[in-house]
Formats: structure tokens, C-alpha cells, sequence
């Protein structure tokens, strides 16, 4: 079952999540900051986020080959899903691998989440030890995830095993070997707020012990449909708790289709006048898995992405009308056994995004959820010298619309210091600390500082 699936499982769908923050869905969105603002903020730089979102990936286990029997099992062998000649897929994606992919994003400029599975399939702890590995080849992989992936993307724990559900006092597998214990599916149903933050915050510490940082988490499967509320608020409990992570993030939904809104949701916000504020944002997919899938299907292919004439596809859709382009795809079904399938796919996807558009910006999904944060609870009101912000949570390139006479510039004040813009020619040329005019508006970014801050016109 891929997430679709499980969301339709679960009775909540896309159809039930588009109108958030509904009665389905349950989540809360929180405190909003008063009054109307007189600037409208744009997306970073003026340009359209994308990124891709990697799921079932670790180090060295090919996840697929070691959950495939797991879940057989879970389902009585009566699921034909879980039926495949898992024994003849390799144990392993090897380092090579991830350097191949991780030098060639990082060459592409491509940026988005890659998850870490901190126990994955049961196999072994990556802050203890994987049998069938040497200590040494552990360590070598950990070094290589944080020397090459971190610059570029965000590690999450995606839950601690990705199939059985870890007794946490024992740091065991629960004995009963069914859906009702198993990440994917029935876990999470009826469980409290601490008792899934209490979850989250193991598999986060696994990873927090080799050294990999943390400001979200990836959902496995089913994981939370039935308690999404409680997901949100552990997700914001257990990460602030371990890593400290001022802004929180979860990918646990995606809308492969259709006109519902992929934009992240910032939910739960609160204390935004304080020296505390809190909030967690849920990221949400725009693609379904179509470059292999996680059990090596065949690939649909570059064409659901965006097609060769670069006029259609779903990417297109979703950046045409301005919002985050977040790609999903399995770790598993980019190595496509070896064979590389998915990996191929997904190269021609960018270059064909690259050949399409110029106004794209590879972000991290934690940059992604801090821009939300600070887009939607940042307080924006006039000013004698121009406009005032109040910014419960800072972000970089943040990046407003608004009137400004013939003849002016523009300044940002803070209290520990003045910075003055430039101007440029060309919006595609915009970066953080610059403006552009179109007729009687102008666009400006800057990096926006927490707490308080002046945007003042000089001249």
C-alpha cells in the first residue's frame, strides 16, 4: 500500500484533508497574529520551492529486502502485496551509491529530506551496531551522510524500525507480530499526545547519538492516520525536546492529483508574543512515488513529473500556480536493485524542470517549514518610516510586495544594526538584501530577524 492508499485506509483522504484545519482532520491551527498586514509576502526570492522527498532510506540495509517478510507476516500471507522474491534482492545499497547520488544533487543544486531509519527493519541500531556489517563500514556510512547529505538535505528518523513497533522501556520488538504492532499500520490509533512523542523522541536520540541533526520527522506508511492531532503535537513536543529545533516540521501527507493545496500547514501555533513561541509545520507531497516505488515496481516514469514537451505534468501544474513542489520517491526504488532505475528517472525529471523553468529554488524541507512559519505568523503593520515586523520565528531571503514611492530606497533596521538594499535591474536577480521595482511596487528580501525589525524608505 503507498500513502494514498493508507490515507484512503484510514478514511481521510485528500478530499478530507483540502479543507484544513477541519473536523476530520482534526489538527489546529493556533494563534495567527492580529490585524490585516500592508505588505504581501511572497514565496523566498520570489521564486517556487522544490525539492525531494526520500523516504525509506538508512544507512547500508536495503530497507525493502528485510520489511517485505515483516509485513507478509503482519498480514497472515494472505496480503499478495507482500508475495514478491524478496530473497533475491540485495541486503544492501551500498556507500557508493549514495555518493554517486549525493554528488550528483549536490552538483544539480538539488535540495529536499532524506530519511535515516534508525532501526531499520530490526536489522540493527545504527549507534550500536548492524550484523552482517563491520563496525568500521557503519561508520564509514554514518561519516558519509553527514559529510555529503546534511549540507544539502534534512535527516529524519522515519519511526525507529519502519515495520515492528519498538518497546521503548526494552528497546525490543512487541512479541505480537501484527498490524496492531507493526509502524505502518494500527500502532498509533488511541494513543496519546506522550505516548507518540515518547516514540518520536527514541528514534530521534538514535540518531542524535551518531551525530545527525534533526528539525523533523517522516511518517512510515499509516503512521498516524487515525491520530493526526497527536502526531502534530508529539512531532512538536519530541523535537523541540531533543534537538531543540526552533520550528518543527512532519511529512506525513502528500496530493498526487488535483487542485487540493500542497502548501505546508503551519498547525499548533502559540506564545508568538513570547521568548518561547511554538509551532510545527506539516509538509505535504505534491507526487506520488513514480520513479519505482519502495518494492522495485516499474517505474511510471519522467512523463507524470513533467512531459517531454515541458508543457504538462504534474510539477508543472503545482509550480504554475506558485506552490512548494515537493517530489516524493523511496530510497529503495531509486536504487531499483541496483539497476538504478528510479535514479534515472529522476535526473531526467530536473533536467527537464531546468529546462522548463527559471524561477525554481531547491530548499531543504526544514527551510521550507521555517519560511511558512515566519510567512504566516509574522505580524506586519505600517509604520512612520515604512512597515514594522514582529517575527515570532526568523528565516532567510524573506520576501515582501509592497508600495514604495518613485525615488526612494530602502534600509532594514534592527536593534543591532541598519543595512542598507541595492537595487536590481531583473526579480530573477533578487537575493537577500535587495529590491526590485515593477511600476509603483517593489520586491524586497532580506533575511528576517526574530523579534522585531524596521523596513524603512530612504531618500
Amino acid at each position: 500500500m503507498n500513502r494514498r492508499e493508507f490515507l484512503r485506509a484510514g478514511g481521510l483522504g485528500a478530499a478530507a484533508l483540502a479543507g484544513w484545519p477541519g473536523s476530520l482532520s482534526g489538527q489546529e491551527a493556533g494563534a495567527r497574529p492580529p490585524g490585516q498586514r500592508v505588505a504581501e509576502v511572497l514565496n523566498p526570492l520570489g521564486r517556487v520551492p522544490v525539492g525531494l522527498i526520500i523516504d525509506d532510506s538508512t544507512c547500508l540495509v536495503n530497507l525493502n529486502r528485510f520489511a517485505m517478510p515483516q509485513f507478509d507476516e503482519a498480514f497472515g500471507g494472505e496480503n499478495p502485496s507482500y508475495r514478491r522474491h524478496w530473497r533475491d534482492w540485495p541486503a544492501e545499497i551500498p556507500d557508493a551509491f549514495v555518493r554517486k547520488f549525493g554528488e550528483w544533487s549536490a552538483a544539480q543544486g538539488v535540495k529536499g529530506k532524506y530519511s535515516i531509519v534508525p532501526y531499520p527493519a530490526c536489522v540493527g541500531r545504527v549507534d550500536r551496531l548492524l550484523p552482517g556489517w563491520t563496525r568500521r563500514e557503519l561508520d564509514e556510512s554514518l561519516e558519509l551522510v553527514r559529510g555529503l547529505m546534511t549540507p544539502n538535505w534534512d535527516i529524519h528518523p522515519e519511526m525507529v524500525t519502519h515495520t515492528r513497533v519498538i518497546d521503548t522501556r526494552t528497546g525490543q520488538p512487541h512479541p505480537e507480530a501484527t498490524t496492531r504492532f507493526m509502524e505502518n499500520w494500527d500502532w498509533t490509533t488511541g494513543r496519546s499526545v506522550d505516548e507518540l512523542a515518547d516514540y518520536l523522541g527514541y528514534a530521534l536520540r538514535i540518531l542524535k547519538n551518531v551525530g545527525l541533526p534533526c528539525e523533523g520527522i517522516t511518517t512510515p506508511g499509516g503512521f498516524g492516520n487515525r491520530a493526526r492531532p497527536q502526531l502534530a503535537q508529539a512531532t512538536l513536543e519530541s523535537v523541540r525536546d531533543v534537538f531543540g529545533a526552533p520550528v518543527p516540521h512532519y511529512f506525513r501527507d502528500l496530493y498526487d492529483r488535483g487542485s487540493e493545496s500542497v502548501a505546508p500547514r503551519v498547525e499548533y501555533a502559540a506564545d508568538l508574543d513570547s521568548d518561547d513561541p511554538r509551532c510545527v509545520v506539516s509538509i505535504v507531497g505534491c507526487t506520488g512515488d513514480w520513479t519505482g516505488g519502495w518494492d522495485c515496481v516499474e517505474p511510471e516514469g519522467v512523463d507524470r513529473f513533467i512531459t517531454s514537451d515541458l508543457g504538462s505534468g504534474r510539477m508543472v501544474d503545482v509550480i504554475t500556480r506558485g506552490e512548494p513542489a515537493l517530489m516524493v520517491c523511496h530510497w529503495t526504488g531509486i536504487y531499483w536493485n541496483g539497476e538504478e532505475r528510479g535514479f534515472r528517472v529522476f535526473q531526467e525529471v530536473v533536467r527537464r524542470l531546468h529546462a522548463r523553468f527559471d524561477h525554481l529554488l531547491w530548499m531543504k524541507l526544514g527551510e521550507v517549514a521555517r519560511y511558512w512559519a515566519a510567512r504566516e505568523l509574522t505580524a506586519i503593520s505600517p509604520d512612520p518610516t515604512g512597515l514594522r515586523f514582529h517575527a515570532p520565528f526568523g528565516c532567510p531571503r524573506f520576501t515582501v510586495r509592497l508600495p514604495m514611492p518613485a525615488g526612494r530606497g530602502l534600509r532594514l533596521r534592527t536593534a543591532e544594526a541598519v543595512q542598507a538594499f541595492v537595487e536590481t535591474g531583473r526579480l530573477l536577480s533578487l537575493r537577500s538584501g535587495a529590491w526590485h521595482r515593477d511600476g509603483d511596487t517593489v520586491t524586497a528580501s532580506f533575511d528576517l530577524p526574530r523579534g522585531e525589525s524596521r523596513l524603512e524608505f530612504v531618500g
